[in-house]
């Protein structure tokens, strides 16, 4: 009976950890829209506050973070506290400001995935709307890599879009879209990582 309840503390302790980090990740995203959407409305104060709490969203989501994409992670953090001053003062442009969420979107999706991928199969079977959710932000910023890179990720999300659909299905079929979906994630990660 001990060890069952010891089982069950800890597994309600990982739960709680897993859901605490999945509802910061979608915090970030959701301050980036925020600070976009206020620099767009002029509200210098607001704007401010809310790259602020994106930054500080932001090393909390790379410290999560065991993989190469970490430091780049922690630099794009360092690059939104340096549009504070900007926003504070009503000169940051919703341009500027556009192209570095835009590349801090990818690099959270791309993140994310690697995470899943470091789990090897178990952290792809079953994780299908994770992982869409993770791949739309990456398409989301993809207009910050240029057009060369633009073209060629785009067509990787296509692919990987279908496979990671399968992740959700039992059996045979689910092992598949594992093996498929874990080879075409692995090089979007890496195109990330690379182009950014």
């Amino acid at each position: 009976m001990k060890r069952f309840l010891f089982s069950l503390a800890a597994m309600l302790f990982l739960f709680a950890g897993a859901t605490r980090t999945f509802g910061q990740g979608l915090l970030v995203e959701g301050l980036l829209d925020k600070a976009v959407s206020l620099t767009q409305k002029g509200d210098k104060t607001g704007s401010a506050d809310a790259l602020t709490e994106s930054a500080s969203a932001l090393e909390s989501e790379a410290k999560t973070s065991d993989g190469s994409l970490k430091d780049k992670l922690l630099g794009k953090a360092g690059d939104l506290k340096a549009l504070i001053p900007l926003a504070s003062s009503g000169k940051l442009s919703g341009g500027t400001l556009g192209k570095v969420v835009n590349a801090v979107k990818m690099l959270i999706g791309a993140n994310r995935i690697s995470g899943l991928l470091g789990k090897g199969e178990s952290g792809l079977l079953g994780n299908a709307a994770g992982l869409t959710s993770s791949l739309g932000l990456i398409k989301a910023g993809s207009s910050v890599l240029g057009e060369s890179n633009e073209s060629k990720l785009n067509g990787l999300l296509g692919e990987a879009t279908k496979s990671v659909s399968g992740l959700d299905k039992k059996g045979p079929a689910a092992k598949l879209a594992a093996a498929a979906s874990s080879k075409q994630l692995g090089s979007i990660v890496s195109l990330v990582s690379s182009a950014l």
